[in-house]
């Protein structure tokens, strides 16, 4: 968790701030409210918010193309507020030309986003990880990160460049691109998709500054450990689909055993029980402002106190206690 005088800071410095720390940062991959609630109760320094996972919990769909700015925006002002750390925000290509681009940014900056990635694919895009991906021209890409970063001082993102050149025009050019977004002033490349250690060497070498590694279960990059990711070189290490893979996967059993057993008594130690999942959600927090606002109507005329930020306010769950 991070101290008060962290959290003062504006949200893209506070990143900056972490990777000044020369170790590897990992992000816990949030997209819903119980997500969110859980990378917050674990203490990650820094969250992301994806469009695979979001497009799966919101609208039962595949990554290709099927969020809109809109949607994306509305989760991350939802997410944003129900965590401390700084979250980075998946903009996909920027939903279309350079204003499109621009009002996203505007957008998730208003939803307390501390950043955004910005990738190259053609729209509709699809998951980094699957295969037909295509990309477009270099310089329309570069022109994209422009606008945002023109928008500096008063919007301040943290810019990742995400690049997926990997697949379709081969990792010369992805590294190509990612020592050109470098040298527009991006906080960080992200070379999508390498498939084997020595194409990790490879963009390591070839882009300097800090860097991303996406590290997909199942999907076509390596899973490697944080610290052997940032001996090579990498910086921030994010687990996008980690919680929603686990989540599909125990839900699916969960359920199982129900329709097969018609009920969950065998499940009971797999499931959190009821008093701390209502911790998790806050349910504490809203009993006692009831409390309080029931027994102290005077003190409420003359004026309500400032309230706790959301995203300060701790919680204990009886596995706590016990």
């Amino acid at each position: 968790m991070s101290d008060a005088g962290d959290v003062r800071k504006a949200p893209a410095e506070r990143v900056r701030t972490l990777l000044a720390a020369d170790a590897p940062i990992v992000m816990g991959g949030i997209y819903d409210g119980v997500s969110a609630r859980l990378v917050e109760e674990t203490g990650f320094p820094l969250a992301f918010m994806g469009g695979y996972a979001v497009a799966a919990s919101l609208l039962g769909e595949p990554d290709i193309g099927l969020l809109t700015q809109a949607e994306m925006a509305d989760a991350a002002r939802r997410l944003c507020r129900l965590v401390s750390m700084p979250v980075l925000v998946d903009a996909d290509t920027g939903y279309g030309a350079i204003p499109n681009v621009v009002r996203t940014a505007e957008l998730y900056a208003q939803a307390g986003a501390a950043g955004l990635f910005l990738e190259d694919q053609v729209w509709p895009k699809r998951c980094g990880h699957m295969a037909g991906k295509e990309v477009v021209p270099r310089e329309e890409w570069l022109a994209k990160l422009r606008a945002v970063l023109s928008l500096r001082p008063e919007i301040d993102l943290f810019v990742v460049a995400r690049t997926d050149a990997r697949g379709p025009k081969g990792l010369e050019e992805a590294i190509r691109r990612g020592r050109a977004a470098v040298d527009l002033g991006v906080d960080a490349v992200f070379v999508e998709a390498p498939q084997s250690v020595a194409e990790l060497d490879a963009i390591a070498l070839g882009v300097p500054g800090p860097k991303v590694a996406n590290m997909v279960e199942w999907g076509k990059t390596p899973i490697m450990s944080p610290p052997e990711l940032h001996q090579r070189g990498f910086d921030l290490i994010v687990y996008p689909v980690a919680g929603i893979l686990a989540q599909a996967k125990a839900v699916g059993e969960v359920f199982a055993t129900l329709r097969r057993e018609g009920s969950t008594a065998s499940m009971m130690s797999r499931l959190l029980p009821f008093e701390d999942f209502n911790a998790l959600v806050g349910l504490e927090r809203h009993r006692a402002r009831e409390s309080e606002c029931a027994s102290a109507p005077r003190k409420l005329r003359a004026g309500p106190a400032a309230p706790t930020p959301l995203r300060s306010r701790g919680r204990t769950s009886s596995r706590a206690r016990r």
